[in-house]
């Protein structure tokens, strides 16, 4: 079983410069070509694969957990005359659908994650293009808070995915251009068809940036820019932050194994099973003692060691149709630390941490899986775990009385991971009935399977006659359905109510590009994406469906 390493370390990017001064940090674009993920393929015009995101998504966690002093986050480019183009065409070409879909979901969440960083940890970002942002590079620019570019003649931003590609900007372009910068529909709609897109005057008149520069005063004006947001920044959160080590897991079979949590895949069932860990000891009781614990705490380490094993599953295990989500441990330990996340919010770490778990959380809403929970003797679904059950697409308590097994409810299921259209998970869950949902996430007393299911708080409580042969019937079924049709239905239920610009984002990543990615129009011998960088033109079929 190979897994793929998530891990990198400012030390040793490739792709990226990180440096940090004071409350300044300045991220600086310069992907190497001959250094691509994988081999195949130049990484031209600083031009995006995994790999290059890989490193921008560890610079933005590290910022937040290392350098708590930093009030602005400017991103830019070292080439001349170039931003980023997006991402390589010559990878996508070369990828498996699997691969492309789970690519562009992997891209947006580094981007919520910039955006996040900004709503969140209160620092603002500022992208200052110094050349063309193209597709997945306008995006990234898309994603910070202020877009600055240089006025060259030549420096545009543009989206020729549908005209050049045949395809959509993969990480959520179109949805910001109108929900985020309130881009005019038709204007949108001419810049997304002009392949070329806009310069200077015109992208600041349409509003696709926020600033134009001259060349000769175009860092004098990022410069000074960036000072004023530092001078009216909110003081630093604190002067010092932690160290974030390697998340890791050891291979054994079919196993992987992390501190306190386990993915075993069954690949000739096309099933695995996910079990998180409680704490083996005690842990911080507040921000102080937290920060003393660092990366190790429970809640820090655990929750990046789940999010490491959703990214391989996406990754490494595309036959994966169902996961079993289980939980073993002390369900007390749980609801001690939940305690402490709950008394200490105010403090910068405390913080982080419960957003790193929600983000975790939200990873897991919009994995491409179907999730069944099981809770059984030995569960420790309580509070901050709970909410993994509630995630599941269906839950299964066992009613034995010779077996008790309980749910534990605590403050942490009342608002504190709140899913990407900003309901609760309970509030989803009780849509129709929101008394339901407050009077659940008010109960402090354990619940048993009884209890549970008449609450509604599972789907299910089979008896210690029928549990083995209906969990084992539900999971085989399951397995057995297409899993086309599965992606389809769980992304459609599983976000209840209001949108946001987050849920429209991943409905359309789960739909329209898995779709788009598998039309002749784009990825068929004749298409617009298979025939990028030759002389043949595109073969289209012209139907509209």
């Amino acid at each position: 079983m190979e897994t793929i390493d998530f891990n990198r370390h400012p030390a040793a990017y490739t792709h990226w410069k990180l440096t940090v001064d004071g409350a300044v940090a300045r991220l600086v674009m310069d992907v190497v070509e001959e250094k691509p993920w994988r081999p195949g393929y130049p990484l031209k015009l600083n031009s995006y694969d995994l790999g290059v995101d890989m490193e921008l998504a560890d610079a933005i966690q590290r910022l937040r957990f290392e350098q708590p002093q930093v009030r602005c986050l400017l991103v830019t480019s070292t080439r001349d005359k170039i931003f980023c183009a997006g991402a390589n065409i010559y990878m996508l070409q070369s990828s498996s659908h699997p691969f492309k879909v789970n690519f562009c979901k992997y891209t947006n969440e580094t981007r919520i994650g910039l955006e996040e960083f900004a709503r969140e940890s209160g620092v603002r970002t500022l992208a200052a293009l110094n050349g063309t942002a193209s597709g997945g590079g306008y995006e990234l620019a898309i994603a910070c808070d202020e877009i600055h570019l240089i006025d060259d003649g030549s420096s545009a931003v543009s989206f020729p995915e549908t005209p050049l590609l045949a395809v959509l900007p993969g990480t959520g372009g179109l949805t910001r251009l109108v929900d985020k910068r309130k881009i005019r529909r038709d204007v949108a709609d001419v810049f997304c068809t002009v392949a070329e897109g806009f310069r200077g005057a015109k992208a600041l008149k349409s509003g696709l940036v926020d600033a134009v520069h001259s060349r000769s005063r175009f860092e004098q004006k990022v410069q000074e820019r960036v000072a004023q947001i530092v001078a009216a920044a909110a003081p630093p959160r604190a002067a010092k932050g932690i160290t974030l080590d390697p998340i890791r897991a050891t291979v054994d079979g079919d196993t992987l194994r992390w501190e306190h949590v386990t993915l075993q895949v069954d690949a000739k069932s096309r099933v695995a099973t996910l079990t998180v860990h409680a704490p083996k000891g005690a842990e911080p009781t507040d921000g102080a003692a937290l920060v003393a614990r660092g990366c190790k705490a429970w809640a820090i380490q655990c929750f990046r060691e789940l999010d490491d094993a959703l990214l391989q599953l996406r990754f490494g295990f595309d036959q994966v149709g169902l996961v079993v989500l289980k939980t073993a441990g002390d369900a007390a330990k749980v609801a001690a630390v939940d305690a402490m996340l709950d008394a200490h919010a105010s403090h910068w770490l405390v913080k982080e941490t419960r957003v790193l778990i929600g983000r975790v959380l939200r990873r897991l809403d919009v994995t491409g899986r179907s999730f069944f929970a099981l809770i059984e003797p030995g569960s420790c679904f309580a509070g901050t775990l709970f909410e993994l059950a509630l995630a599941a697409d269906r839950s299964y308590m066992l009613q034995d009385p010779a077996r008790p097994v309980q749910l534990q409810l605590t403050a942490m299921n009342g608002g504190a991971y709140r899913m990407s259209h900003g309901l609760t998970r309970l509030e989803c869950r009780f849509l129709g009935a929101p008394e339901r949902a407050k009077a659940a996430a008010a109960i402090r007393e354990p619940v048993d399977a009884e209890q549970a299911e008449e609450l509604g708080l599972v789907t299910f409580a089979p008896d210690e006659i029928d549990w083995d042969d209906e969990v084992r019937v539900a999971v085989e079924e399951r397995a057995a359905m297409s899993p086309d049709a599965l992606t389809g239905m769980e992304a459609s239920l599983r976000f209840a109510g209001p949108e946001s610009m987050e849920t429209k984002i991943f409905g359309r990543l789960s739909a329209w590009q898995n779709w788009i990615f598998t039309r002749p129009n784009s990825t068929g011998d004749e298409g617009a994406l298979s025939l990028y960088g030759r002389p043949e033109r595109p073969v289209f079929d012209y139907r509209r469906t």
